[in-house]
């Protein structure tokens, strides 16, 4: 048996999908039980209480390999970082109690505990704490993911679909290495069945600068597009404009700290194989069609 946190979530629904195709049975430990349910009883959904560390314990019992995807990608309400080390330190300490026998956690490409940035330095503490657990690991380092049902790219492709510009903070060429989300869960499985512990980057095989990145999508659906370099101040401002309207948070300044600072690309050699280009070629129709909200997904 196997335990995946956030089955129903993004990336987590994908891994779920590929060990039920393998014939495990798998459970998800979740704190929104209200989430749609597309597995329907082949997963059973247990609460994730950070609270109850015992009953996150008794959850897990019998259980083989871990997969961790939970995480929050900025602070809003009472759903904090620091929360979520919280409750990811509680899970791993569970996982020992019951005798997991491994733990593949979801990090970051760069991760630094003297990062200025809570996220790189959040993800960064809990390789740490998973490093000195005592339970086998697998870390794994993704970027950016898309595939369906993602944010980014998806959003992205909605304004370009929306509007003749589109603002881009600063001088746009910083650079980003997406990672096809079924390539993500295919690497975490794979690297399941290791002995060994490891830390790798989940990457894909093409850097695009942020500029490259837009202009493609926009090429993908067929739209003619102009590119607004402008301050970040100004174009943060203008991101939250867009989440008014959107009743969402749409780029965060944190965020653009990250994307500018060069953290989401990897020395390493790529892991996935599947090209953005050929992704969006034959996915054109659907991407964009839809807004994805951020707050709607995990939230609320």
């Amino acid at each position: 048996m196997d335990a995946v946190i956030g089955a129903f979530g993004y990336t987590g629904k994908y891994i779920t999908r590929l060990l039920l195709a393998q014939g495990r049975q798998v459970i998800t430990l979740t704190g929104h039980p209200h989430r749609p349910n597309e597995f329907g009883g082949q997963v059973k959904a247990l609460p994730f209480d950070s609270d109850h560390p015992d009953q996150l314990a008794n959850s897990l019992e019998g259980v083989d390999t871990l997969y961790n995807t939970y995480w929050v990608r900025f602070d809003h309400g009472t759903t904090t970082f620091s929360g979520a080390v919280r409750n990811t330190q509680a899970l791993f300490r569970a996982a020992k109690q019951a005798g997991v026998r491994r733990i593949v956690h979801t990090s970051i490409t760069n991760p630094s505990l003297d990062s200025p940035l809570p996220y790189f330095r959040g993800k960064a503490q809990l390789e740490k704490d998973l490093q000195e657990l005592g339970v086998p690991y697998a870390i794994l380092r993704p970027t950016v993911l898309f595939g369906q049902e993602d944010i980014l790219i998806n959003n992205i492709a909605y304004l370009v679909r929306k509007f003749p510009f589109f603002a881009i903070p600063g001088d746009g060429e910083y650079p980003m290495q997406p990672i096809f989300v079924e390539d993500y869960a295919r690497l975490a499985v794979q690297i399941s069945s290791g002995k060994e512990d490891c830390t790798l980057d989940a990457v894909g095989p093409d850097i695009f600068s942020f500029n490259q990145l837009v202009e493609l999508i926009a090429s993908s659906l067929g739209r003619r597009l102009w590119l607004a370099h402008l301050p970040p101040s100004i174009a943060l401002q203008l991101s939250r404009i867009i989440g008014w309207w959107m009743k969402d948070v749409t780029l965060t300044w944190d965020e653009y700290r990250g994307l500018s600072a060069g953290m989401l690309i990897s020395s390493q050699p790529p892991t996935g194989r599947t090209r953005l280009a050929d992704w969006l070629a034959a996915n054109a129709s659907q991407v964009g069609s839809r807004y994805a909200s951020e707050l709607e997904r995990h939230y609320r």
